[in-house]
């Protein structure tokens, strides 16, 4: 899909529109009528402007000016052809010279525009230039805006963006805001086709708030939807789901009939990447039915293309390849050249469903012979010609174009700059990791399928210090063994695919591979199980049936490679990152939790821990302690227990050796004044809070400094530091949204990407009654010179092996130990 241009030009003076115009006069009608189109009332100004042509009908001039106004607001809600025709009546004489036609020509511009008629539109827009330049036109920004518009659709992105630039100038100059808006808007969309996803998400953002801000709400439906196709773009689904939907529903508010079929067409893929397929089909074929009605071909032939590959995924190839004709047929008849790729991709996967292998070879490669191609088409098609050499048995070929497309999935992440898109990123191309590693596994080569599913993570937490610059630091080779005989541990690695699961066990004699489960069926299990530990029962009491398949699952088939009482290294994939395995329930030689068999430590990727520095013990005992804040807001309540923890702290970490920010000292700002990088322990006694939507506005909750009380995992990020262990005792540290390739995006990643070696955080809400026994036990088995793993599951031990209900995993299982670098 394609981001939606913002179209508005304005008269700001002229001879007709003056100030002292009496209320029934014409004047003062075209200015009434402007006004409603500027706030987006497109109905009224539809209906008014009939009524104007009515009751000037015989005044040629005035006809012919309503007469132009209405072809543009039959132009902005989409009916482009009923919009030519209407503004295809040539204007008197006397208009001949006048903004009047200057307008004229650029609706007609537009007109050809959308309907993907090119040339025609460059010469009308080219006429409205000339006469704008030779008149002085008060239309003369919108003229530049309708210029860049057109070259955005002849991909002529350099030309676009001076011609944008132009029109906002234009904007500020002459005070007109709603000009400026569209055209910043629109330099949104030439980052976007550009690819910049970061600057085009940004330069949204302010769009929408300008359009708010004048209550502009065809402006903001635009903004919503195209800041919605940025997030879709980087795999945000849940962001652009919002989007999206808020948008159509302005689009329909806006009397935008087309912009909200386009917008819920939008919506329809998102849910189809989110695997909601019955509302995706749903929502689409509604939409279908919207797309049939309006000019737009681009918006008919994406609908098409969204229900083709809802068809697709759900087993119905005929119905995907009706779907896909139809769109093909209107892009052959020159009515569509935006769909055109897409349509191709679905057609060559289409042939491959059908095994016509040669057909869908040459549907795939005719999308990579446009050397404009947008970036995601071209990894799809590589990898879809990938699968089709596998099929047909040309391996080298299958594994050389399976390489390409990985390489430009993994370029296009390392050129984004914005933490919250990288993070999200992989979304949408995992699946192509997926496939790679099955074909790698099928050719009985599982080292080198680990490494190419070790790839999609080792991105995700490369710290904000360059590794070169970091103690004991180096970029070896991929060799899994050599981590385990440096983590001392046994590393069992996660692969969780839609059809096929994957188990690496590796030790530091060995790599040994295990077929699971597809994903879906384990991450119901882990759904069910994570919703036991809130109720009063005991889950092992309760003789929980979940904790004991997910144990037979995960770890049974492993078991007989773990040494006694072993040291492993959990690389969780999927809703696997929401869940404590040390809680699972092993059945022999009696019901009881893992943790009474293993040390549990959780890591992101192979490869980063080849980069880690493993020292015993920091080189200094020294600890940031922040917490007990006074209150900030009714929705965060005093912790009455906090002063307790951090007193029981205090023993362990010598005054000399220890800076406390407790009370009206624990605002955000003093954790960077205090030089965090500089102490060996970082210590959060507070609340915590964990966004689903926005994982990295996750936030320590501090004391109140003006409108500020949160430390944001986005601004940790930016601090580099250097702790050996940061410890916060907070609900939901770990955060709750998981990412492709990425894991769980919160507060303990924003501290593991900032530097940290060691990072304990919790999956979900802390008890403030058991939290502070729990870290006194840590700290007092770290003072005793454990290492942090061994001293937080001692520490865990200690709750389960009581007597009272901090036995139960809701009290100590919350708590898990990341691994950095």
């Amino acid at each position: 899909m394609a981001a939606r241009q913002l179209t508005y030009f304005l008269l700001v003076a002229t001879c007709f529109l003056i100030a002292a115009c009496r209320k029934t006069s014409p004047e003062s009608t075209l200015l009434h009528l402007r006004e409603e189109l500027r706030l987006g009332q497109l109905d009224a100004a539809l209906r008014d402007a009939d009524h104007a042509l009515e009751l000037y009908k015989k005044d040629p001039a005035w006809a012919a000016r309503f007469r132009v106004f209405k072809s543009r607001v039959l132009m902005t809600r989409g009916a482009y052809s009923e919009s030519l025709r209407l503004s295809d009546e040539p204007l008197p004489t006397t208009l001949g010279a006048t903004d009047t036609e200057v307008e004229r020509k650029m609706v007609q511009g537009l007109d050809f525009a959308y309907l993907q008629q090119f040339d025609p539109a460059d010469q009308a827009i080219s006429e409205a230039e000339s006469l704008a330049s030779q008149i002085n036109s008060a239309l003369s920004g919108a003229v530049a805006q309708t210029r860049g518009m057109l070259e955005v659709d002849r991909k002529d992105y350099a030309r676009a963006t001076v011609a944008f630039r132009s029109a906002a100038a234009f904007g500020r100059e002459h005070g007109l805001p709603r000009a400026e808006l569209d055209a910043f808007g629109n330099l949104g969309n030439v980052a976007m086709w550009q690819e910049h996803y970061d600057e085009a998400a940004d330069r949204f953002r302010v769009a929408l708030d300008k359009a708010r801000t004048i209550r502009a709400t065809d402006a903001e439906s635009r903004a919503l939807g195209n800041l919605g196709w940025s997030y879709s773009s980087v795999g945000d689904f849940d962001n652009a789901e919002i989007s999206f939907r808020d948008a159509a529903e302005k689009a329909a508010k806006a009397g935008l009939p087309e912009d909200e079929t386009y917008w819920r067409i939008a919506l329809a893929e998102v849910y189809f990447q989110q695997r909601r397929y019955p509302e995706a089909d749903s929502l689409a074929r509604s939409s279908l039915a919207l797309a049939e009605s309006h000019d737009d071909k681009n918006t008919l032939t994406t609908c098409l293309n969204t229900l083709s590959q809802i068809a697709l995924l759900t087993g119905r190839i005929a119905d995907a390849e009706r779907f896909n004709l139809r769109a093909t047929e209107i892009e052959n008849s020159g009515l569509d050249q935006f769909g055109i790729n897409y349509s191709q991709l679905l057609a060559g996967r289409i042939s491959f469903g059908k095994r016509e292998y040669r057909a869908a070879e040459a549907a795939f490669r005719k999308v990579l012979a446009d050397p404009k191609v947008e970036t995601p088409l071209k990894w799809e098609a590589h990898a879809r010609l990938a699968q089709v050499f596998a099929a047909d048995q040309q391996l080298q070929k299958a594994e050389r174009e399976f390489d390409i497309a990985i390489n430009t999935v993994e370029s296009a992440r390392a050129a984004i700059e914005s933490n919250d898109f990288q993070v999200s990123f992989l979304s949408s191309a995992i699946e192509f990791y997926d496939s790679y590693v099955n074909f790698l596994i099928g050719r009985s080569r599982p080292v080198d399928a680990l490494k190419i599913a070790d790839l999609s993570r080792s991105q995700s937490l490369e710290p904000s210090s360059p590794p070169s610059s970091r103690p004991g630091s180096k970029a070896p080779g991929f060799d899994p063994q050599s981590v385990a005989r440096r983590t001392r541990s046994t590393m069992l690695y996660y692969w969780l695919g839609s059809q096929k699961s994957w188990l690496w066990v590796i030790t530091p004699s060995r790599i040994s591979l295990l077929p699971l489960p597809p994903g879906p069926q384990i991450e119901a299990l882990v759904r069910s199980y994570r919703e036991s530990f809130i109720l009063p029962a005991d889950p092992v009491e309760a003789d929980d049936s979940d904790g004991k398949q997910l144990y037979a699952i995960l770890i049974q088939p492993a078991a007989k490679l773990l040494p006694a009482d072993p040291r492993v290294v959990i690389l969780p994939d999927g809703a696997l990152n929401t869940l404590n395995f040390e809680s699972l329930i092993v059945t022999d030689p009696k019901p009881h939790y893992w943790i009474e068999d293993s040390t549990v430590v959780t890591a992101s990727s192979i490869s980063l821990l080849s980069r880690a520095f493993f020292e015993q013990r920091p080189t200094s005992n020294t600890m940031l302690l922040i917490g007990d804040p006074l209150f900030a807001s009714p929705d965060f309540p005093p912790l009455p227990q906090a002063a307790k923890e951090l007193g029981l702290l205090e023993r362990y970490f010598p005054a000399e050796r220890r800076l406390e920010l407790t009370k009206e000292r624990a605002v955000p700002a003093a954790y960077f004044s205090s030089a965090p990088e500089k102490f060996a322990y970082l210590h959060f006694t507070t609340h915590g809070t964990a966004s689903r939507q926005r994982p990295l506005e996750s936030a320590v909750i501090l004391s109140p400094e003006g409108d500020s009380f949160k430390l944001y995992a986005r601004d940790i990020v930016r601090r580099p530091i250097s702790a050996y262990l940061v410890t916060i005792s907070a609900c939901n540290g770990a955060g709750i949204k998981t990412y492709a390739g990425a894991g769980l995006i919160g507060l303990a990643w924003a501290f593991l990407r900032a530097g940290a070696h060691n990072v304990i955080a919790g999956l979900w809400e802390v008890s403030a009654a058991s939290t502070p026994q729990l870290m006194d036990e840590l700290y007092k088995n770290l003072h005793a010179g454990q290492d942090p793993a061994t001293a937080l599951r001692n520490a865990k031990l200690t709750l389960l092996h009581s007597a009272g209900n901090y036995r139960r995993p809701f009290y100590w299982a919350p708590f898990l130990l990341y691994s950095g670098s």
